[in-house]
């Protein structure tokens, strides 16, 4: 019974991938930060420091500071490259939509909601690592305001 349950679970997730994601399904944080890691990758293959323009592109320096260090911890956690969209494409990669989809929740104070969504993908024991690093982000974006 659990078995047909998990299979019947993992064939919606399929299913749900299969549909691409846009960058407008994202909450506000979520969208920006998403931008945030593509501007970050832009500037990492110039070998260029990406945090001068996250602050002109945020608006504040603690905001593209946080953005930068949450964006270190998920490339340190993730299990393979994170994969991203160009700059100007409204289309989530795979990798895009798992991270949108930690914000949104995190945003919402839903920790299991959080956990859902990289479940499988991260060991729990680095869980907490990235609650609060997205945490730190959201609350340096509310102080922003």
């Amino acid at each position: 019974m659990r078995e047909s349950a998990h299979s019947a679970s993992a064939a919606a997730w399929i299913k749900e991938l299969q549909r691409p994601k846009q960058t407008n399904a994202l909450s506000p944080i979520a969208a920006r930060f998403v931008y945030s890691l593509r501007l970050i990758a832009l500037h990492e293959r110039a070998k260029e420091d990406p945090l001068p323009e996250l602050v002109v592109r945020l608006g504040s320096v603690e905001v593209a500071a946080k953005a930068l260090a949450l964006a270190q911890a998920v490339s340190n956690i993730w299990p393979d490259p994170i994969h991203v969209s160009r700059f100007c494409c409204h289309f989530l990669s795979y990798d895009e939509t798992a991270i949108g989809a930690l914000l949104d929740s995190a945003s919402q104070c839903d920790r299991t909601g959080f956990e859902n969504a990289i479940a499988g993908l991260i060991r729990p024991d680095r869980m907490h690592r990235l609650w609060d690093k997205t945490l730190a982000l959201i609350a340096a974006e509310a102080r922003a305001l």
